[in-house]
């Protein structure tokens, strides 16, 4: 089956204009794609740091990363796993700063 070239061109303009409406949203909330894509692999870093230390737990805390800034959230057994987690979350490399959050329970 043959497609005629307006086709093409229909296609690569449908596809163009998602690709920059969805470069639109980022822009709106003042971070560039880049910043984004940055702050996503931040923030899975984390994550994934806290599932390998046994002194965290990753299911009960929050991670939010903007502009390389991160803010942790959630709640916390005791001020060792709320410290650990502050300090596993500055020592990622993009990190410029940490809000830690967390509320520890009794």
């Amino acid at each position: 089956m043959k497609h005629h070239p307006t086709f093409a061109v229909a296609i690569l303009a449908t596809t163009l204009t998602m690709l920059l409406a969805s470069g639109c949203a980022v822009t709106r909330d003042q971070q560039t794609v880049g910043g984004y894509v940055d702050d996503t692999a931040i923030t899975s870093s984390i994550k994934a740091r806290f599932v390998d230390n046994k002194q965290v737990d990753a299911s009960s805390i929050s991670v939010e990363t903007l502009n390389g800034t991160v803010m942790l959230s959630g709640f916390a057994k005791n001020a060792t796993e709320r410290s650990t987690a502050e300090s596993i979350a500055r020592n990622v490399k993009g990190v410029k700063s940490v809000r830690n959050e967390i509320v520890v329970r009794p």
